[in-house]
């Protein structure tokens, strides 16, 4: 960002810190006045979703840079030119952002997911535990949100695994009972030498989406978020539900980057793409060029 958009986006957090702390109340008004999305996706039948749930569980780095969205300024600045671009759907975070973007009135027309589980903090030894310590079903009613968002790591060898399990199922049946989107993002995972890594695997992939199709008493309204790995067509004909791709990260080599994102576009089931650092924190700092970009292959 320019000195010009820091010092901006610098007196919006101090003005939103005090509406906070003067007119608590701002934020349920805010939320009972957004104008909520008529429809999920385009008429093209695709989304694309801001993400930015990453904070809300500790998880602040991006490449080399390990505290580069610990500036909340920035990321709401970030947001907000994404937010604001042709094509962009929706967005998914935690309370904390999501409020400051309500009252920014950034959400109009948007599609918005409330991420729930983030009692897994990244590289804690309870990260399989992961516990819904953000939004509920109610909270998301509450709030005039469009669905709930969880993280769905599986680790057969750690019994923490079945707390979540239950945790999502409980949270896909309360959502679809009160016809709200839920999404999982589901992966089979483990300890590598202390670290839980993700198995990327096309089997381990097709495994998951196994799994998480199956929660809940209703997957009328569950949606899924997957990565991109090999395989994509036989990886996703595990599933008929509506699935959204994960965008990760732009590197030197972006073109392969945009290519992959292309070709699972093309799938049926494929409904959008969710992407958050490539989006907010692209190589060359141009939010909004690389937005219009991406927004392009959907």
């Amino acid at each position: 960002m320019t000195d010009t958009g820091t010092r901006e986006a610098a007196a919006i957090a101090a003005e939103l810190s005090d509406i906070r702390a003067r007119d608590p109340e701002a934020v349920a008004r805010a939320a009972r006045d957004r104008k909520r999305r008529r429809e999920p996706v385009n008429p093209s039948g695709r989304a694309l979703i801001v993400a930015a749930d990453h904070p809300a569980r500790g998880s602040l780095a991006i490449g080399g840079r390990p505290m580069v969205m610990a500036d909340r300024a920035d990321l709401l600045a970030r947001l907000r030119v994404a937010l604001a671009r042709p094509g962009v759907t929706g967005v998914l975070a935690a309370a904390d952002v999501l409020e400051d973007l309500l009252l920014l009135g950034a959400l109009d027309d948007k599609l918005v997911f409330g991420t729930m589980n983030r009692g897994g903090l990244a590289g804690s030894a309870f990260e399989i535990d992961d516990r819904f310590t953000a939004y509920d079903a109610d909270g998301i009613v509450a709030s005039g949100l469009d669905g709930g968002k969880m993280l769905l790591r599986i680790d057969v060898t750690d019994p923490a695994t079945a707390d979540t399990l239950e945790s999502c199922a409980h949270a896909v049946s309360t959502l679809a009972a009160r016809k709200r989107l839920a999404m999982i993002e589901p992966f089979m995972s483990a300890r590598v030498d202390g670290t839980v890594r993700n198995d990327l695997s096309p089997d381990a992939v097709v495994h998951a989406i196994a799994i998480a199709s199956g929660l809940g008493t209703t997957s009328a309204y569950t949606w899924l978020k997957v990565p991109i790995v090999a395989g994509m067509e036989r990886v996703l004909a595990a599933t008929t539900l509506p699935t959204l791709v994960l965008g990760g990260e732009l590197d030197d080599d972006s073109g392969a980057v945009y290519e992959r994102w292309r070709a699972a576009l093309r799938l049926p089931t494929v409904r959008g793409l969710v992407a958050g650092r490539a989006l907010l924190y692209p190589p060359d700092g141009d939010v909004a060029g690389v937005v219009d970009r991406i927004a392009g292959l959907c």
